[in-house]
């Protein structure tokens, strides 16, 4: 087997890990910005008023590093090139990476991170409903019935969905649905960029 051959397989195989991991990520940060009251039970056992500002710090800070790990998986793998390599369940996971950013953004910038603040709610469903969307996309186009299976029990519905929705295989939608998600996920990045700076500049009014 030629080395240029054995490294294409190797940045596949690495891309789809990537993408798989960054799936169950995103279920993570879901499930520990739920658990809110599960971190104030935790609180009671902390004696120090500096642990439990290191505790409520820490256990804001994970969920952030996650949404961020899952944003920048889902950027880098929206791109023509690795969609064509890749399945990508479309438009699922796309779209799951845009309700993904707009999550973080509202966390960041906009309040998400205090749980009497409406954008906590809002980031939440929008965790929510881009984990729906990857588990669909997961379950039904990324890891439907092989091959074999298919040949012994054939299946349209099954079949649709593997030469359908599968970026690697259906480059057309893979192709449209790049054109619609990547101008949107800027956008977003857009948004987030200039929701820091009017932080930064509002901090900066505020200071003596």
């Amino acid at each position: 087997m030629e080395a240029s051959t054995i490294h294409k397989a190797l940045e596949i195989w690495t891309l789809q890990t990537l993408l798989d991991v960054s799936i169950v990520l995103g279920m993570a940060a879901m499930a520990l910005a739920l658990v809110q009251q599960y971190y104030r039970s935790l609180e009671k056992l902390l004696t120090l008023r500096v642990s439990i500002e290191v505790w409520k710090v820490t256990t804001t800070l994970v969920v952030d590093v996650l949404l961020a790990v899952v944003v920048a998986a889902g950027y880098l793998v929206l791109n023509p090139d690795i969609m064509a390599d890749i399945k990508i369940a479309l438009p699922f996971v796309p779209a799951a990476t845009i309700l993904f950013a707009i999550a973080l953004v509202l966390r960041l910038f906009h309040g998400g991170h205090h749980l009497s603040h409406k954008n906590f709610l809002t980031s939440l469903w929008c965790m929510f409903l881009a984990n729906i969307l990857n588990i669909v996309g997961f379950t039904f186009v990324m890891e439907a019935p092989a091959k074999e299976y298919l040949q012994a029990h054939p299946s349209p519905f099954w079949i649709f969905l593997k030469t359908q929705l599968r970026s690697n295989v259906n480059l057309e939608l893979s192709q449209l649905t790049f054109l619609v998600a990547f101008p949107l996920l800027i956008l977003v990045f857009l948004w987030g960029f200039r929701s820091a700076l009017g932080t930064l500049k509002k901090n900066d009014n505020e200071q003596p």
